[in-house]
Order: structure tokens, then C-alpha cells, then sequence
């Protein structure tokens, strides 16, 4: 089972502000786990999701 984490500990983990985590939330750009009728928590393999989906694969033999 994933670890689910808040809101808050997701923003850190990204380096990002909690702010810009919940509109990916209401963007459905991350999915979450609903744990009552205003939280949420989103599973760490999300997080492996978003990173990868933006990583950019290096050129072969480097900057020119």
C-alpha cells in the first residue's frame, strides 16, 4: 500500500507551495484519496507519476 500524504508534505517534497497542490487537486492533475468530506491525501507513487511524466531524458554526449 502507497504512503499517503497531505497536502502540505506533498508541497515540500515538490518544492512547491500548498497553494499551487491544491489547484493540480481541483485541475485533476493529481489524484487523490478522499479521507472525509474536505481531505484528502495523495498516494506517494503520485508523486513518482508527476515526476516522471515530466522528466526530460538527457542528450547523448552531453551539451555541445
Amino acid at each position: 500500500m502507497d504512503t499517503l500524504l497531505t497536502v502540505d508534505e506533498t508541497a515540500r517534497r515538490l518544492g512547491f507551495r500548498p497553494v499551487t497542490i491544491r489547484k493540480w487537486i481541483a485541475e485533476r492533475r493529481l489524484q487523490v484519496v478522499r479521507v472525509g468530506a474536505r481531505s484528502v491525501r495523495i498516494p506517494e507513487s503520485e508523486l513518482t507519476r508527476l515526476v516522471d511524466a515530466g522528466r526530460v531524458p538527457a542528450r547523448p554526449g552531453g551539451v555541445r
